[in-house]
Formats: structure tokens, C-alpha cells, sequence
């Protein structure tokens, strides 16, 4: 035989003695514990190859046939920052829905098609950035100020439906199998973070411990409880710690209180924070020692590559790199990274997935639902038979206008334009131009649009904000604050186009405004006989809000943030107490109140019913209250029940504090009787040292499609059902 094909022969032979060993490795047997396996993986790696472990791109071991991988994924509304996917409303549009089914639906189509392309790179050999399993989603930080310009991300600015929305999305994105996740999710910003962002990187958020335990901890606590296999811990100091090397936070309320097995990845670059911004140690290898010992398993950013050097020093065993770095590996097992191909259930999920006709719908269904109609005067909905219709405004052509950020991208984005176009029947005529630029005054002085849009039947003006307005710092490239929004107001230059259209013209204007927070709507509403918001509404968006502006379908979403009239109302943007904020605690009128939303349906609340009227402080009692729709159309409602407690203790105690929610959807003329339980730990009230207590006396229970305010009513929400329990 020829030394060419010997040699050829030996090195096959080689080849294949060095896969049996593998094979038999324990830590490539699923038969094996996963405490097993990550040990005998570990034991096999250098001190180098397991602190290269530990960074957010994972090198690759080829030694062991490890491919790289990235731990840095996106999936807010849509798998973002890859390839080709389904894009959905932003996540405070998916918010506004109310709808916590709706939210699992749309994350267990996230995760399908994030594991559709995950399963095709790898097929293809590509391991790459944002390519991997891990998504770092959701953001389920309090939307506490409008001005952060973040707070899209959110699901606003109310503990108990934030806590209800993550659970929802994490359990749609982690699946249900019982051995292996389908991704794993993430709960961020861990903790007290809301801007500003401009500050974020040496700011130190402080919070009371009523504060903490009664606003910015809860929906954590619950997502920890719904098993999510990740926390991100964020750039920010809380009550003078750096929250990625914060002891009370990471180890007493998270692993100790909480019990959280999963593990703690910093927000990129937030580990640098620790000696460049936040000045808690001297350099690089300090901050790598403080936030691994305090809890961090996984660093976006390099700083953990001088763990090495720390462990060559004595500054860190090598044995508690090997602990938190065993935290770690569980995720990616639990994946299925390491198993044979085939072995979980979601390998096989084919590319067919990604942004299919059923996702669509799915996409369209939410942009729907979040819709919410904040003034109708009777214009809406429009007949779409109309002689002549009149699109105009800087947002009605634009793919900004919905996306918001941390997006995905799609081939079949439908703006608003579009989706108007596509809902006029044939023989109705309908006319486009911008008429405005975005910010900024037109620069031509000759004004072709204000003339034309009167002559028509209905014109339709597509403004508010974009991502290039609001957002995270760096990519909001047309904010003067970092993505932030210091300044409450639309743009000038739009008012003032509204004001041109509105000037001697009967005939109905339709706002349709786009944003992911609140803004100042006053004008807006007084010049515009119906105004509509849409968030940022995804890639079904346009036909979405067609769909609600000629009658298709009945307006449902509410608002999960409370619109002040002014920044006026509100404490400084730094301040993080929760007094004179959000609807809990804001005594001066909004302009747009929390929950609120109008329907063309028409419900009414005629009474509550209690199944007792006095409770011992650890019983629970029943809340039944009938809803009926008065109206011509059929409706969904969102029935919301709010306690207020009347017997108010000298320290902060809630105005209002929403406990439940129900959909229900009614025909014209029908009612329906909606059950709530109020538990004792939904009655109970948390103190100033942060301990939950039995309330004492009377407590108000509300049954309402809004917040029971006066404001409400006055813009046009059915009276609240209220009735009156007595706690002894």
C-alpha cells in the first residue's frame, strides 16, 4: 500500500478513535445528570478556555468540537438583529393589550422561529453574533417616567401587569418541555433602571424599601418564580452598589430570598462601569474579581478575560470561577447544545416558520389589539366607500414609525399608508403627501397639502414620533438626550401642520399618532375629531390600523402608562420614588389616565358583588361584577379591578392598585358576569420597611374599563362598579 493512503489510513483511524472518546465523554451523555455533565466538561477545559467561557461570544474549543457561541441574542418583539423574521408591535404596544394569552402566543412564534434559524445556521456551520438561543428578553424594568426613552421596551408602568405580560412571553419563549428549553429567556434590567440614559453608567438609583418591594421588585420576583433561565443585571448603582457587583440584590433577594438557579449575565459593558463610572475598584482585574464573586456568571463585554490573570495572582480560587462558571454551562445543556442532533424537540422546527402567513395574522391580531382609541367624536369608524380620502403626515410612509427599537427586519413590512390603501373600496379615491417633515419645519414654503386635504371627505394625519426620536443612547441619532425625551412635546412643526389642516375645514381629522411613550397630546386631541394610537405597530401595522379606522374591527388596547398633562406633574426625571408618580401615587389629572381606551362597542358596569362583605385579614373573597355592551358593535373589553384602601396610613399608601384583569369580547346587547379572587397578599399593603401587612378597615374594589378616575368618565369610559369590603 502505497505511504500516502497508509498515512491517509492512520489518520481515519485517529479521527475516529478520537469521536469514540468523545462519544463516551460523560458530558456528551444525555443520559447522564446535568450536574454530571457540566462537572466532566469543566474538568476538561484550561483556566483560559473557561474564562473565554464566560463572555458573551463564547470562543470555540476545537480541541473538544466546541463551535463558538453567542450568548448576546435580541427577541423584544420579534427575533431581532438576525435574519429575516416576523416583526411585532413594540413590546408597550403588546402591553396595552392586556392580554397575557396573546403574549405567550406571540412568544411561542418568537421562539419557533428563533430556533427555525438557529437550526439552519448551524446546518450551514454559521456561528455567529446574535445567532444563538439565549435572548435577553424581556425588559421588565417600571416605565416610572415618560421621559426614558426606553421605556418602549416595557410593558409600562404597572408592577401586576408586568409581572403578568413577562411571565406570559417567558413561558412562550422557554417552552414546556420538561428536560429541555426551547430558548431561554432573560429578565433585565436587574434592578431599579429607567434612565436616565445619558447617566446611566454612574448613576445611582435610590429607592425606599416600600419603593423596592412594592414597585421595582415584584415583576422580577415573579419571573424568577416562572423559572426564567436568565437575569441581567444593569448598568446603574442601586442605593449606592453598582447592581452588577450589588450584594443585597444578587445574592441576598435574588439567590438567597428568591432561590434563582439560573444565571446573572451584565448589560453589556456594565462591568467596565464598576472602575470606569461607578469608581467601586481601581481597574479591569478588581472589577472582574467584585462582580464574579457577587454573582456574575456571564460578562458582555471583555472585562472577564483578566479573571485569568486573577487567578494566577490569588485574588480569586479558581474553584469559584469553576462554580459560577457551572451555573453558566447548565443553559447551554439545557438547550440541548451538547446533545446529538435530533435529541430535543424543537430541532426539526423547519425555516418554513419564520414570518409565515399564521405569524402574520398573529402579528396583525396584537398591532390590533394594542391600538388604542383615545378621542372619537363620532367620526370613527369611517365608512370606506367615501368619495375621496387624504393621507398626509411624516409617519404614514415610514418603516421607523413600526419598528421602535431592538427590531427584527422584515420583506413584508406594511405601513400605515399601505394598509389604508389596501382597506378603500374600489371607486374611492385616495390621495397621499407628506405635507410635514418629522422634526423639523418644511424648509419650501409652498404648501400643496393643507389646501387639497380640505377638499376631501375624511383626511387622515399619520404623525408622532419615531426610534430616531426616542430610545436607547447611540441610536436614537436624532435626540439631543441620549434617546431620552426631555422635551414632552410633539415636535413643534407638527402642531402647527394640524393647526393648518384643522383652520377653516368642517370636515373630519383623524390623528393617528405613532410613539412608544407617553407625549403632550393636548392639542392634538382638541384639534382632531378622533385620535388613535399606535405605538409601534410592526410589520402588520398598517393593515391594523385600517382595520380600526374603517370599522372592521372594534378599538380594545388601554393604556398601561398614564399621559400627564405636563412634565409640571411629575418629580425630577432622577428622582426614583414613587411618590407623585404613575397612577398608583400621581394625585394631580392626567391628561390620558392608566387603563383608558374607548370603543366604538358601548360597555356598562352595573354593580359588584362580593361574596362577603367583612374578611378576616388571611381569607381570601370573590368579586363578581356583570358587563354588558349598550352599543351597535361588537367589542372587546379589558375589565380591570383596582382596590383602592380608604382607611390610608400617614406613610404612602397607592391611590389605586390594579389586581386583575379579564378579556371579554360581547356582542351588541349581550353581558357576561367576569369572577376575580382577591387573595390575602393581593389585599395586603407594603410598609416602609418593605414587609407585606394586612390591611385594616375598608378597602374600595373597582371593577372598571379604566381607572375609576372622574377623568376617565369625562373622556367618555363607562362609571366604575364599586363596592365596599371590610378587612378585620
Amino acid at each position: 500500500m502505497p505511504k500516502r493512503l497508509l498515512l491517509s489510513s492512520a489518520l481515519v483511524l485517529l479521527s475516529l478513535q478520537g469521536a469514540r472518546a468523545q462519544q463516551q465523554a460523560l458530558y456528551l451523555n444525555p443520559n447522564q445528570s446535568l450536574s454530571v455533565r457540566v462537572n466532566d466538561l469543566i474538568s476538561k477545559l484550561t483556566l483560559e478556555e473557561k474564562v473565554a467561557q464566560m463572555l458573551d461570544q463564547s470562543a470555540p474549543i476545537q480541541r473538544l468540537n466546541i463551535p463558538a457561541y453567542s450568548w448576546w441574542n435580541e427577541a423584544l418583539h420579534g427575533v431581532g438583529r438576525s435574519g429575516p423574521a416576523t416583526v411585532f408591535p413594540q413590546a408597550i404596544g403588546l402591553a396595552a393589550t392586556f392580554d397575557d394569552d396573546l403574549a405567550q402566543r406571540e412568544a411561542n412564534a418568537i421562539s419557533d422561529e428563533a430556533r427555525a434559524m438557529y437550526n439552519a445556521a448551524v446546518a450551514q456551520n454559521h456561528y455567529v453574533k446574535y445567532g444563538g438561543l439565549t435572548f435577553w428578553t424581556p425588559n421588565i424594568n417600571i416605565f416610572r417616567d415618560p421621559r426614558w426613552g426606553r421605556g418602549q421596551e416595557t410593558y409600562g408602568e404597572d408592577p401586576y401587569l408586568t409581572s403578568r405580560m413577562g411571565v406570559a412571553f417567558v413561558k412562550g419563549l422557554q417552552g414546556n418541555d420538561p428536560k429541555y428549553l426551547k430558548v431561554a429567556a432573560c429578565a433585565k434590567h436587574y434592578a431599579v433602571h429607567s434612565g436616565p440614559e445619558k447617566l446611566r453608567h454612574e448613576f445611582n438609583a435610590q429607592a425606599s424599601p416600600q419603593d423596592l418591594r412594592e414597585t421595582y421588585l415584584p415583576a422580577f420576583h415573579a419571573l424568577v418564580n416562572a423559572k426564567v433561565e436568565a437575569v441581567m443585571c444593569a448598568y446603574n448603582s442601586t442605593n449606592g452598589e453598582p447592581c452588577c457587583g450589588n450584594a443585597f440584590l444578587l445574592q441576598d433577594v435574588l439567590r438567597k430570598e428568591w432561590g434563582f438557579r439560573g444565571h446573572v449575565v451584565s448589560d453589556c459593558g456594565a462591568l467596565d462601569d464598576l472602575y470606569q463610572g461607578h469608581k467601586v475598584v481601581k481597574n479591569q482585574t478588581e472589577a472582574a474579581v467584585l462582580a464574579l464573586q457577587r454573582g456574575v456568571n456571564l460578562n458582555c463585554g471583555d472585562t472577564y478575560t483578566a479573571l485569568v490573570g486573577a487567578v494566577k495572582q490569588g485574588l480569586l480560587k479558581e474553584t469559584q470561577l469553576d462554580s459560577s462558571l457551572a451555573v453558566l454551562l447548565r443553559t447551554r445543556f439545557k438547550l440541548g447544545l451538547f446533545d446529538p442532533k435530533g435529541a430535543t424537540p424543537y430541532d426539526q422546527i423547519p425555516t418554513s416558520v419564520i414570518n409565515s402567513a399564521e405569524h402574520r395574522q398573529l402579528a396583525r391580531e396584537v398591532a390590533l389589539k394594542s391600538v388604542v382609541l383615545l378621542k372619537n367624536n363620532g367620526v370613527l369608524p369611517l365608512r370606506n366607500d367615501l368619495g375621496k380620502y387624504f393621507v398626509t403626515g411624516p409617519n404614514a410612509t415610514s418603516v421607523d414609525a413600526l419598528l421602535g427599537n431592538y427590531y427584527g427586519v422584515s420583506g413584508q413590512m406594511t405601513t400605515i399608508l399601505e394598509g389604508l390603501v389596501a382597506g378603500v373600496q374600489p371607486g374611492s379615491q385616495i390621495e397621499y403627501k407628506q405635507g410635514m417633515l418629522l422634526d423639523r419645519p418644511n424648509v419650501n414654503p409652498i404648501d400643496w397639502t393643507t389646501g387639497e386635504a380640505k377638499q376631501t371627505d375624511a383626511t387622515i394625519v399619520v404623525m408622532g414620533i419615531t426610534g430616531l426620536l426616542e430610545g436607547e443612547e447611540g441610536e436614537s441619532i436624532a435626540s439631543a438626550h441620549a434617546g431620552d425625551r426631555l422635551d414632552y412635546n410633539l415636535p413643534p412643526n407638527q402642531i402647527d401642520f394640524l393647526r393648518k389642516l384643522r383652520k377653516d375645514n368642517k370636515r373630519p381629522i383623524i390623528a393617528v399618532v405613532t410613539g412608544g411613550s407617553p407625549m403632550n397630546l393636548a392639542e392634538v386631541h382638541e384639534l382632531a375629531d378622533a385620535v388613535v394610537l399606535a405605538w409601534y405597530p410592526g410589520e402588520e401595522g398598517g393593515n391594523a390600523v385600517a382595520d380600526i379606522i374603517f370599522g372592521k374591527a372594534s378599538p380594545s388596547g388601554k393604556l398601561p402608562i398614564t399621559f400627564p398633562k405636563s412634565l409640571d406633574q411629575l418629580p425630577a426625571y432622577e428622582s426614583y420614588g414613587m411618590k407623585g408618580r404613575t397612577y398608583r401615587y400621581l394625585e394631580a389629572e392626567p391628561m390620558y389616565p392608566f387603563g383608558y381606551g374607548l370603543s366604538y362597542a358601548k360597555f356598562e358596569y352595573p354593580g359588584v358583588k362580593l361574596s362577603a362583605s367583612k374578611v378576616a385579614k388571611n381569607k381570601p373573597v370573590d368579586v363578581e361584577a356583570i358587563i354588558t355592551n349598550t352599543g351597535k358593535m361588537e367589542g372587546e373589553e379589558v375589565v380591570q379591578l383596582y382596590l383602592t384602601h380608604q382607611a390610608r396610613p400617614s406613610r404612602q399608601t397607592p391611590l389605586y392598585s390594579l389586581k386583575s384583569f379579564k378579556r371579554v369580547k360581547l356582542q351588541p346587547g349581550a353581558s357576561t358576569t367576569v369572577k376575580f379572587t382577591l387573595t390575602p397578599a393581593m389585599l395586603a399593603l407594603i410598609n416602609e420597611k418593605g414587609e407585606a401587612v394586612a390591611p385594616s378597615g375598608p378597602v374600595k374594589i373597582w371593577v372598571a374599563g379604566s381607572l375609576p378616575t372622574q377623568r376617565s368618565q369625562d373622556l367618555g369610559a363607562a362609571k366604575a362598579a364599586m363596592a365596599t369590603l371590610v378587612v378585620r
